[in-house]
């Protein structure tokens, strides 16, 4: 089953994001390689692709894990989270309708 995974960042947490991306970068790389993610990527602080040092308010992660428990484990152990770049994580299933 699909899982939408929301992490919320922190104030001011640009330098512990370019810290930590790597690993992250690296968790959802395997994801992709296992057919498992749909899409992922940062909410920019500014409506731009870049916001430059205004930085990113959260992630959205759309990926596919056995159960909810599971999910939830995964977007616990992100390097985001060790980081302390979310805030919170919040974890639900998610039913894609479209596009088909």
């Amino acid at each position: 089953m699909l899982y939408v995974i929301v992490g919320q960042d922190v104030a001011d947490s640009l330098n512990q994001r370019l810290a930590a991306r790597p690993a992250h970068f690296e968790r959802l790389q395997a994801l992709q390689q296992a057919g498992r993610l749909l899409l992922a990527g940062p909410f920019p602080a500014l409506d731009s692709n870049d916001p430059g040092p205004a930085g990113f308010t959260g992630s959205l992660i759309v990926a596919e894990f056995d159960d909810l428990a599971t999910a939830q484990a995964w977007a616990d152990a992100d390097p985001y989270v060790d980081a302390g770049v979310y805030a919170s994580v919040n974890v639900k299933p998610f039913k894609k309708v479209l596009p088909a």
